[in-house]
């Protein structure tokens, strides 16, 4: 509009100008953004290059006709340039999905194909008629077979709870429970032995209103965490404390820790701590930790530890204690029988 010789010009030089910047607009834009710049287009036109000027009026019915074509011309361009425009960037997010489908099941075909490789190994080791294993050999081939298939349904149990997680379709089921009980239970669960893990559980904590299952798949799953990242002679530390109406129950290992800027994708399905290889499984405990907590209506929170390391804080309400229930006209019959049965 302020084009210094705007003067030179005649009005089809200038709808073919403003059209250019419609384009533009419509290529950067979306169909709305487009439309509006139609609009103050040929507001523009009108008031600064149609005769009269510096006003809306129009003198000539020929430059009304040029006008409306102007919008008409306009938006229906907007309209295709937007098409066109948002199938492009579909096509790209299809294309970005595709990639990290494809990723996501290398990942998972390499984290199946391990664990089952291994205790097929074992098991045709124990089946073949050209080696004689002594009692301590038979043993630990089926040691090492009985590791890679629980290895083997942890990882699928993961998957399938993730996929209900997604799909809400994960049935819960809260009652009070007791947390040192579920502690112990997720303790025993990773440390069989009771020596790698340290517990600091007060017995008079109040009760918690959870799905103990649930509550002891979150705890065992930042516990296999933390027990991966402590360093020897540091075992990570379960303990819990009251705050207000909830309980928070600490998983604190001593390990690297996560830097600051990670935290906001720690908790993102198939992240690793560190993400250097396919060592340390899918990522999924994490992500589903923090999704079982949820469901139970509880939190899942990272904090630093004191000294280097991280610390995993789950938080529960508190269980109410339900109030008694009297039964109707009892409190009546006994204000008026005082001395009648109880």
């Amino acid at each position: 509009t302020g084009l210094p010789f705007q003067a030179s010009l005649t009005l089809p030089s200038d709808l073919l100008i403003f059209m250019l910047a419609v384009f533009v607009v419509a290529l950067a834009g979306d169909w709305l953004t487009s439309l509006v710049t139609a609009v103050a287009a040929v507001l523009l036109l009108n008031y600064y290059f149609t005769p009269p000027l510096h006003t809306l009026a129009i003198a000539d019915r020929d430059h009304v006709v040029a006008l409306v074509v102007f919008v008409a011309v306009a938006m229906v361009t907007s309209s295709l340039v937007g098409a066109v425009t948002r199938r492009s960037r579909q096509a790209a997010e299809a294309g970005a999905e595709v990639a990290t489908r494809t990723a996501l099941l290398r990942a998972v075909s390499h984290d199946l194909r391990t664990p089952l490789a291994s205790a097929k190994a074992a098991v045709e080791g124990l089946q073949s008629a050209e080696v004689s294993w002594s009692p301590d050999e038979q043993r630990e081939l089926l040691t090492t077979a009985k590791t890679s298939i629980d290895r083997l349904t942890s990882l699928v149990e993961n998957l399938l709870d993730l996929s209900r997680l997604e799909a809400g379709a994960l049935s819960v089921f809260p009652r009070a429970i007791a947390v040192e009980d579920v502690v112990a239970h997720a303790v025993r669960e990773v440390d069989p032995h009771r020596t790698q893990v340290t517990i600091q559980v007060p017995d008079d904590l109040a009760e918690v209103w959870a799905d103990a299952p649930l509550l002891e798949r979150v705890l065992a799953n930042l516990l296999t965490n933390a027990l991966r990242f402590s360093p020897a002679g540091r075992p990570p530390l379960v303990s819990a404390r009251a705050v207000g109406a909830t309980v928070e129950v600490w998983v604190v290992d001593h390990g690297p820790g996560v830097p600051e800027s990670r935290r906001a994708t720690l908790f993102e399905a198939f992240q690793r701590r560190g993400d250097r290889d396919n060592a340390n499984g899918l990522g999924l405990g994490l992500a589903l930790a923090r999704g079982l907590a949820e469901a139970m209506g509880g939190t899942l929170r990272a904090e630093s530890t004191p000294g280097g390391g991280l610390s995993m804080v789950a938080t529960l309400p508190v269980a109410t204690p339900a109030p008694a229930v009297i039964p109707p006209g009892t409190r009546e019959r006994a204000t008026s029988d005082p001395g009648g049965e109880r």
